[in-house]
């Protein structure tokens, strides 16, 4: 968040139990909103060893040979679970495409563009940020691409 007030972007957080163990889709229902618009963040790790984050809708699946295609890999795979905080400062669950430790390249699904604002994680499991497409990509230095199933 401190990223975002830094660049002066307008967002509203929504906060849910963290206590509960919930899918995307479930974080989406708890708090009233469609699932097309509240997008989960992957990070992946390239053929060359290199990392890449994706936002996708928590509705969808990451298509891996789009992914790739999208940054210029032969392929990608998931970073396994244990190797995302210390990769982040994230923990599975409250990723955030903003503010990991290290900037990586990260591409938002571009079903994001047919809403007027979408939501993705604040960085903790339990808040949720809503905002602009638009801002979403600035903050995180992102591009759009088709990438999911």
């Amino acid at each position: 968040m401190r990223i975002l007030d830094a660049h002066g972007v307008a967002y509203a957080c929504r906060f849910y139990d963290d206590n509960l163990a919930l899918s995307g889709v479930e974080v989406a229902r708890t708090l009233g909103q469609d699932p097309d618009r509240v997008f989960k963040t992957l990070v992946t790790v390239g053929k060359s060893g290199e990392h890449y984050v994706f936002v996708i809708p928590v509705v969808f699946e990451l298509d891996l040979k789009k992914a790739a295609s999208a940054v210029g890999e032969k392929s990608v795979a998931m970073v396994k679970s244990k190797e995302l905080l210390p990769l982040t400062g994230y923990v599975h669950g409250g990723c955030s495409p903003i503010g990991m430790k290290k900037r990586f390249v990260t591409v938002i699904d571009e079903t994001a563009t047919l809403f007027d604002s979408i939501m993705c994680s604040g960085g903790r499991i339990g808040c949720q940020l809503e905002l602009s497409v638009d801002d979403l990509r600035r903050a995180a230095d992102a591009r759009i691409a088709d990438v999911t199933v």
